[in-house]
């Protein structure tokens, strides 16, 4: 099986939506690139299936891309902080428009995940997003969570990103691996056990 195969398999056809988000950026040949778990995926060695595509484009044709989308099939819903995106399957894409993500897409790189060829946020801006992600007090715990374990998954890739932690998340991590323990974003610890 694929590793296309494999997403659309997860994603009950996700790999249609992707690839047609991508073209129809691609045609428009507006800035952009993937953010958040998809570009973890393209960066951290173990990839995991996640049906949620974060990207960002150019502010100033975000809405010029959103008309293109909606034509293509998407369906849009608009908040403050970003436009969410829906097609046949079971992926949602969101559009963040926040200005923290204006840069990434001018050091995006080309890559290829689960197969298909997009724009991903350079190593340094996927991991300044997770950082910025987990350090939201307004994000759901479970949203903090996953973030913490794309951290994990960066830095476990690429042991010279932990010098880009902050001091706070660089003692976590230090005293997660020394304890044995995973610290839950709500602050708790859980142990775990290493399969050898």
């Amino acid at each position: 099986m694929t590793e296309k195969a494999f997403y659309d398999w997860q994603t009950a056809g996700g790999g249609g939506d992707v690839m047609l988000l991508v073209s129809v950026l691609e045609r428009l040949d507006v800035p952009w690139c993937v953010i958040g778990g998809v570009a973890v995926n393209h960066w951290a060695d173990e990839p995991i299936v996640t049906a949620d595509v974060d990207l960002v484009i150019a502010l100033e044709r975000v809405d010029e891309a959103v008309r293109a989308l909606e034509s293509a099939g998407f369906r849009a819903e608009r908040f403050p902080w970003s436009v969410n995106l829906k097609g046949r399957s079971k992926v949602s894409v969101q559009i963040s428009t926040a200005e923290r993500y204006r840069a990434f897409p001018a050091r995006a790189v080309a890559a290829d995940v689960w197969g298909i060829l997009m724009r991903v946020a350079s190593r340094d801006d996927t991991l300044k997003g997770k950082l910025a992600a987990f350090s939201d007090p307004q994000r759901r715990a479970s949203k903090r969570q996953k973030d913490w374990l794309d951290i994990l998954r960066l830095v476990e890739s690429h042991p010279a990103l932990e010098e880009a932690l902050p001091e706070d998340v660089r003692l976590r991590l230090k005293g997660s691996a020394e304890a044995g323990t995973v610290r839950q974003a709500d602050g708790r610890e859980e142990a775990h056990a290493e399969n050898h």
